[in-house]
């Protein structure tokens, strides 16, 4: 017989052993209910809301500790209590046979453990979307951790005749050796000695493999720990078979026993030092650089440096993420191709790196709580990064770096938020802060012409006669300096009796210029820049020759990657939004914060009838009221070939304590929006499909109304997932979900010469409300009941209508600059001419919300799902990078991990969902038994049939 079948029979046997006792069915009942119980009941999986299987693997090192011993405890010491023992080891095969064949029977005893947990991530998939990269690593992790335990399980088994004691000594040593890289441990030393026992605990490891990436040290690392004591198992047996006198076998067993041990851990401390051979299974690869990183990196010209400033000492929450970032971070350097410096410091070694810390990148260590052998105290720990090129440099701190999740039941969950994209980021804006120190066509790959559309100087005015003189030797300066990616161009519109004038007239809107009021003489004076994909305008209305170069610039970044843009924002003041009463003035400050961190911002009032010239888009959320000045100033920025971005609705929601409000909010943009096509409803969107939201309910009692805040489904909070959000679309491609709270159906009468595009839509269970309360009320049942009407269908809430546009003052005269504005200002109204029609790159984006941007809604969702929410904020900044073709990091700003979560569901859905998996379980045992059933039958049939003959 083969030394492979000798182990398949003792393996079977085993297996048969197991199922014929109680203890199969014991360990299988034990752990499904155990993980089906962690999972529904200690991790809150539904209020949690994350559509992932974190709750079960976080438990996996603690549970299998305790079970795998239950399996081995009895493997080898009822052999040796019922001298059954003896047998064994006087078998003319080796012993390691034997070991392996009782090691199979329990790996598999396990498997079929871990297959009747199957139906969580089915059903997961079923109701979510679930990343299976995780979850296979998980499961591949859980089976490794297992043949640990087993073979520890093994071993003691072997070394005692009880069974008790090997069941204790077992779970004993699998706690020790979760426990050495757990933060209960770590948390007591310093970060060197805290990353060793981290490389040493099972449990570490394990959640390394669980996160998706499958490291081959870490694969290793568990083989390895097998190995060892699968070898000490067979030793301690083989032991058995001595005589008490020494021999050369005896040294050549404990030779070979202790050159394998040492093979597999010296083998295991060689691998930790190799880093790079790891394969991220996450969708996404979240955990591995993406071709944008790649391609950032590329375009460096000098060296970059990334330094990392860590503590020794640190919150316990966060040093299990120092080591992810190390490793990331030298993923840089060598992706860079020597481009990249890498530095790890401690302050606290370091004063003068300290110092410079402080007073040239502007860091503060932060403030931590943390607990040693002797005291709870306060440390100042450092987790912050630099990054750093010329004479440029971007700081990165904590708060930026990591993820908090408030946990329903236990500690909060710390994650690295997306640390890739973070650093990505960093490196693009010092490359780009870099580069417009004087490359100002290092981002251009497209030549871009700029062409005047500039009549004869008998025609022009002495003012402008000088300003043309003025620009075509600036023109003449900056063509030469481009490397050929600029030229330009004169063309006289009145050349060939007018055509050139009329042909701009009818495509571009370009209407002549007069001198003076009733003098008749009339000119053109028109600067646009166009490549093969777009036309901007310049503006036009200062002619200040000193301006010049800086209008140049400004519109030369529309067409670069290579620099910083500019974002006007225009949000309602304080002053401007006339509430009735005091509190919840909706505020827009987290919407600043995250526009700043890509982009210039310019604030704007949009009352002097014009936009700021360095704009590159014009972003405009919540208007209210908006007289003719502003709306003119969004109307000429948009026939100049701009983008604007509204985010409007007739309608604005005030939380304050436990009141709700909801508001008549007037944009008095309504008449222009019309006018190009779009028109916003007066009701506000309800959907069945909706997220929570901690709202005030009205309940009666009596003839009292009482308002208490409840967490209610609100279906005024509408939950936006594919294809509501267009798949098919860069803006929302990469967006798992989107919260639109109080939103109302947008309708678009698309015209001729453009193009439509819906990026938000309901789904087909969606209504509408007129009512003017959206405060939810209690039925007799206590359960919140609201009411709408109209058909159920999807309703349009966000749209891209992109083309040619006509101005809404063509027919009107333009408002007068004395009547906005700096009273000193020059009465130019001659000088500023009415662009009638736009090219066919300008667009408008609207969102039907004023409130999911604001403040309040972005901290009350926060509120409730335990997580910062930025869906909305990530839409709008999806939203800016592609209008200003700046699309490098639309791909990676989205990835997280707690940002696939589970969609609306009623309390009857989660309970069915729950009883059906314990169903699904209970149905898994059955049918084991029936196979351990018809085996047996069969097996019984066999040896009557043998015994017949």
């Amino acid at each position: 017989m083969s030394r492979t079948a000798v182990a398949r029979r003792v393996a079977a046997k085993e297996t048969r052993l197991f199922f014929a006792s109680p203890v199969a069915w014991l360990f299988l009942a034990t752990f499904t209910g155990a993980t089906l119980f962690i999972v529904f009941w200690v991790e809150s999986f539904f209020a949690r809301n994350i559509a992932d299987l974190r709750p079960l693997f976080r438990w996996m090192p603690v549970l299998l500790a305790f079970l795998c011993p239950a399996l081995t405890m009895r493997m080898w010491s009822e052999e040796r209590q019922r001298h059954t023992l003896e047998h064994v080891l006087t078998q003319p095969v080796g012993i390691s046979r034997f070991v392996f064949g009782k090691f199979g029977a329990c790996l598999l005893l396990l498997a079929l453990a871990l297959l009747a947990t199957a139906p969580l991530p089915v059903t997961v998939s079923l109701i979510a979307e679930l990343d299976w990269g995780p979850v296979a690593a998980g499961y591949l992790a859980a089976l490794l951790l297992g043949s640990a335990y087993l073979s520890i399980g093994l071993f003691v088994s072997a070394c005692t005749d009880n069974p008790i004691v090997s069941l204790i000594a077992s779970v004993a040593l699998c706690i020790a050796l979760y426990l050495l890289g757990s933060p209960l441990l770590t948390g007591f030393f310093e970060a060197g000695t805290a990353d060793w026992l981290r490389a040493l605990g099972s449990g570490s490891r394990f959640e390394s493999i669980a996160r998706g990436v499958v490291d081959v040290r870490d694969l290793y690392y568990y083989l390895g720990l097998t190995g060892v004591f699968l070898t000490l198992n067979v030793y301690a047996l083989e032991r058995g078979r001595w005589s008490r006198a020494h021999s050369r076998r005896h040294r050549y067993w404990r030779s070979v026993a202790a050159l394998l041990v040492v093979n597999f851990l010296l083998a295991n401390v060689w691998l930790h030092k190799v880093p790079g051979l790891r394969l991220d299974v996450t969708e996404g690869r979240l955990y591995s650089l993406s071709d944008t990183t790649g391609q950032f990196l590329q375009r460096l010209e000098e060296p970059l440096l990334i330094r990392g400033y860590f503590s020794e000492r640190t919150h316990p929450l966060l040093a299990p993420l120092v080591p992810q970032l190390r490793d990331l971070i030298e993923e840089y350097r060598e992706a860079s191709g020597g481009r990249v410096r890498v530095e790890f410091v401690d302050p606290a070694d370091n004063p003068d790196l300290e110092r410079e810390a402080i007073e040239r990148y502007g860091l503060r260590a932060a403030p931590f709580q943390v607990s040693d052998r002797h005291q709870s105290a306060v440390v100042n720990a450092w987790f912050h990064l630099v990054v750093h090129y010329g004479d440029e440099f971007e700081t990165l701190g904590f708060g930026e770096l990591i993820e908090v999740r408030n946990a329903v039941n236990a500690q909060p969950e710390v994650r690295l938020r997306n640390p890739e994209y973070d650093l990505t980021r960093a490196i693009r804006d010092v490359l780009y802060s870099y580069r417009s120190g004087g490359q100002l066509f290092a981002g251009i790959d497209t030549p871009v012409e700029l062409v005047a559309y500039v009549s004869d100087d008998v025609l022009l005015p002495p003012l402008l006669q000088t300003y043309r003189q003025s620009i075509a030797s600036q023109l003449q300066a900056i063509a030469a300096e481009s490397g050929g990616k600029f030229s330009y161009r004169f063309v006289a519109p009145e050349a060939d009796g007018g055509l050139e004038a009329r042909r701009i007239v009818d495509e571009w809107g370009f209407t002549p210029m007069a001198t003076a009021i009733g003098e008749g003489r009339e000119f053109f004076f028109y600067l646009t820049l166009e490549d093969d994909h777009q036309v901007v305008q310049l503006p036009n209305d200062s002619f200040d020759p000193g301006d010049f170069r800086r209008d140049l610039e400004t519109g030369l970044r529309r067409f670069s990657s290579g620099f910083t843009r500019t974002v006007a924002l225009a949000v309602p003041t304080p002053r401007e939004q006339g509430y009735p009463f005091n509190g919840g003035a909706p505020t827009f400050s987290q919407l600043e914060q995250m526009i700043t961190r890509d982009y210039s911002i310019r604030m704007e009032q949009l009352a002097d009838g014009s936009v700021t010239p360095e704009a590159d888009i014009l972003v405009v959320v919540a208007p209210h009221q908006l007289d003719t000045h502003a709306r003119y100033a969004i109307d000429q920025f948009l026939m100049r070939g701009g983008t604007v971005l509204l985010a409007t609705s007739p309608w604005t929601v005030s939380l304050a304590g436990e009141d709700m409000r909801l508001l008549p909010w007037p944009s008095g943009l309504e008449e222009w929006l019309a006018h190009h096509g779009l028109h916003i409803g007066d009701e506000l969107v309800m959907d069945d499909q909706n997220a929570t939201f901690p709202a005030p309910v009205i309940r009666r009692v009596g003839d009292r109304e009482f308002r208490e805040l409840q967490l209610v489904d609100y279906p005024y909070f509408i939950d936006l997932r594919p294809p509501g959000l267009n798949p098919d679309h860069p803006i929302t491609a990469n967006l798992p979900r989107l919260t639109m709270g109080w939103a109302s159906p947008v309708t678009v009468q698309r015209g001729e010469n453009q193009r439509l595009t819906t990026l938000l839509r309901s789904s087909p269970a969606a209504w509408l409300s007129s009512a003017g309360d959206v405060t939810p009320r209690a039925d007799s049942d206590g359960q919140a009941t609201f009411y709408g009407q109209g058909e159920r269908k999807p309703r349009t809430l966000g749209v891209i209508l992109q083309g040619r546009f006509h101005s809404q003052f063509t027919d009107r005269p333009p408002p007068k600059p004395s009547e906005a504005g700096d009273a000193s200002d020059p009465p130019a109204e001659e000088l500023q001419p009415l662009v009638e029609l736009s090219p066919l790159s300008a667009r408008i984006i609207l969102f039907s919300s004023n409130d999911f941007l604001d403040d309040q809604t972005l901290n009350a969702a926060a509120g409730v799902s335990g997580t910062r929410q930025q869906e909305g904020l990530e839409l709008l900044m999806n939203a800016i990078d592609w209008s200003l073709r700046d699309s490098s990091l639309l791909r990676i700003r989205s990835r997280g991990h707690f940002n696939r979560t589970l969609p609306p569901m009623s309390n009857q859905a989660q309970t069915l969902i729950e009883y059906f998996n314990y169903a699904l379980a209970l149905a898994w045992l059955a049918l084991l038994a029936l196979v351990h059933w018809l085996r047996a039958r069969l097996r019984m049939r066999h040896y009557r049939k043998t015994l017949a003959l």
